[in-house]
């Protein structure tokens, strides 16, 4: 079951991934990366306010994930470069 994810937030992430539609088990896997990106922005340092204001940060984390795979994945330098300069803003 996919993780409780902001709609606003998660239909940000499908634009940004050039996913289209409303497909329940595209929407629960995205939604858990989601979930995912957010809990280790936040483990980062990063406040739940600054992380909502950059969804293109989060997608940038979603599609690591999702392009490598679940289990295998790693995240960018790009996008822990993102995070670490949130972490200064919040």
């Amino acid at each position: 079951m996919a993780a409780a994810v902001d709609v606003r937030i998660l239909e940000g992430v499908k634009q940004r991934l050039s996913e289209t539609g409303n497909f329940e088990e595209t929407d629960a896997t995205i939604s858990d990366f989601i979930s995912d990106v957010i809990d280790y922005m936040i483990g980062a340092g990063v406040s739940y306010a600054v992380i909502v204001s950059h969804i293109g940060v989060i997608a940038r984390g979603v599609d690591d994930m999702y392009v490598n795979g679940a289990g295998t994945a790693d995240f960018s330098p790009m996008f822990k470069n993102m995070v670490t300069q949130l972490v200064y803003r919040s």
